[in-house]
């Protein structure tokens, strides 16, 4: 089972919900994004359920979370880029 497979998965949702709820959760993300995505750009659930001793479900809904930000980073960059350029026209 891929990890996109996960994502669709009816029970996705409820997954979330139980991991945000987690007390040790946003400072597991915080770990993730500011340590191990600096030491290595491509972590896979696998790493972190081994790195971090967390859960398969609460590395899976940490690294989704990561590549959306990620993703939307991107897209806001690529957005002010294009305004910036169409500013200096």
């Amino acid at each position: 089972m891929s990890t996109e497979d996960y994502y669709e998965n009816p029970l996705w949702r409820i997954l979330v919900e139980t991991v945000h709820s987690m007390i040790m959760y946003q400072s597991h993300k915080a770990y993730v994004r500011d340590v191990m995505l600096y030491e290595r750009a491509h972590l896979s659930p696998k790493d972190l359920v081994l790195n971090l001793g967390i859960s398969l479900g609460e590395a899976l809904v940490i690294i989704n979370e990561l590549q959306m930000e990620r993703d939307i980073k991107k897209e806001n960059d690529k957005s002010f880029d294009e305004g910036l350029k169409n500013d200096q026209q």
